[in-house]
């Protein structure tokens, strides 16, 4: 191994010959023990130089090398495994055997859960229901390349980060479906890290770990969703590690998701880390405005119904957290109208909001707000939402601005529009205002710290 060690990389050295048992010498000839046909053929196609170095260093110029692969016969321990000598070696051993060698191959699908021969694709995620926007337009660029020549472009792994409900899980499996739609027949396979922990411990329990790992190298395309999720686990990791390396040494297609990038994941072995920094890391942000208006257009053209346009606007402004949620407001909505035999206008918008839009939970929003500074500087919300520029209505106009960001959710964008449509710049000049004003004027800051009691009242 020594000889080995001194003529290939660290890590190369680690994934193809640290697995090798030596298994008999006879006559000369050194038999070795490997995983499978894949990894004898591997060594064969790039280590037979390297081999036939060390043999010849160690046992002399005239000794051979032989292979023995396990077949995992299964249901039994596993500690007395068949071989099967694989003879015609580049590195020597010859055979009179005619024609190739008879042998029961280890990537043949045997005693496989029917649950892990599907791709478990969602054909309902495709690219042309993934509405591109700023937010996503590298990630969906990239997948579509990935889509197009999967296990070909420099884009592997790929790897698409993000928070919540953005879309990630819609992308990857778009590229799945679409990978699957084209003429090469590839086996794709999409598998959370959740899923892909607990098949392996059910392989642990009982002891099928090669017949589990034999089936993921068959794999084309292997999408794995959440990878942040192996964090911590060991054992899974190194399976996973061996997985990773098969398939991109082969030029399979690695594609991930997790919620942040590479460099943010803890409880992740390093070799791994570096794997993933590979191909291209794409991330996926929340929608913009223009996206979420599209999103929601989207929705209507699929169910067959119609919103007006004020209360598409509405719904883009005031759900500006994550596409899932979006989509959320939009279902209870419909079902709102559904069910009451409603008409969907912008007071049933308001009233399905208030139930579900993360920044009403403490029932402190932008309609309540915009209340309670009217109702304390005496004037009308809808002065609030005007273009008059009166002194007193410009004051009470900026704190409400100022309290809706302390106490919302809301970008400054959504915020603006709720204040006539105005431009998130208007917001930071007045939040700017409000904080300037408390520091030189003393019965101001009295005015926003009794507004401030009066809020914090109802959220309580």
């Amino acid at each position: 191994m020594r000889v080995i060690q001194d003529n290939v990389a660290e890590q190369s050295f680690k994934t193809w010959f640290v697995p090798i048992t030596p298994y008999k010498l006879e006559n000369n000839v050194l038999t070795i023990q490997v995983p499978s046909q894949f990894f004898y053929e591997w060594l064969e196609e790039n280590y037979v130089q390297v081999l036939k170095k060390a043999i010849d260093a160690v046992m002399g110029p005239g000794a051979k090398l032989a292979y023995s692969v396990v077949v995992d016969q299964g249901g039994g321990s596993g500690k007395a495994p068949m071989t099967v000598n694989l003879p015609n070696s580049k590195t020597g051993n010859k055979s009179n055997q005619q024609g190739p060698p008879s042998y029961n191959s280890p990537f043949e699908l045997r005693n496989v859960e029917e649950s892990y021969r599907t791709s478990q694709l969602n054909q309902n995620y495709t690219f042309d229901s993934y509405i591109e926007g700023d937010c996503n337009r590298l990630a969906r660029s990239a997948g579509m390349a990935v889509a197009q020549k999967p296990g070909i472009t420099s884009f592997n792994p790929l790897m698409l980060y993000g928070g919540v409900g953005l879309g990630k899980t819609h992308l990857v499996q778009a590229i799945g479906n679409e990978i699957k739609q084209g003429p090469q027949q590839k086996f794709i396979l999409y598998v959370s890290s959740e899923k892909f922990t607990n098949q392996f411990m059910d392989a642990v329990k009982s002891n099928k770990i090669q017949e589990f790992q034999n089936y993921y190298l068959q794999v084309d395309v292997l999408i794995i969703d959440d990878v942040q999720f192996l964090a911590g686990k060991e054992k899974t990791q190194e399976i996973f590690f061996h997985i990773f390396n098969h398939l991109h040494q082969c030029g399979k297609q690695i594609i991930m998701t997790s919620d942040c990038p590479p460099r943010d994941l803890k409880g992740l072995q390093e070799r791994l880390l570096s794997r993933f920094k590979w191909g291209l890391t794409a991330d996926i942000q929340q929608p913009d405005l223009e996206t979420r208006i599209a999103i929601i257009h989207k929705k209507m053209e699929e169910d067959g119904i119609y919103i007006s346009e004020d209360v598409v606007e509405y719904l883009a402004y005031s759900v500006d957290t994550n596409i899932r949620e979006l989509e959320g407001v939009l279902i209870s909505l419909i079902a709102h109208a559904s069910l009451n035999r409603a008409e969907i206008d912008l007071e049933l918008a308001k009233q399905t909001l208030k139930n579900i839009v993360t920044d009403i939970e403490t029932e402190v929003g932008v309609d309540y707000i915009q209340k309670t500074v009217s109702e304390f500087y005496q004037v009308k919300v809808a002065e609030l939402k005007d273009k008059i520029r009166k002194k007193e209505i410009v004051v009470a106009r900026q704190v409400a601005m100022y309290f809706c960001k302390e106490y919302t959710n809301h970008s400054l964008k959504s915020i603006g529009y709720h204040f006539g449509g105005r431009d998130h710049s208007t917001v930071i000049h007045a939040v700017q205002t409000v904080n300037d004003l408390m520091d030189v004027d003393s019965s101001f800051k009295v005015n926003i710290e009794e507004l401030r009691k009066k809020l914090k009242m109802k959220s309580i």
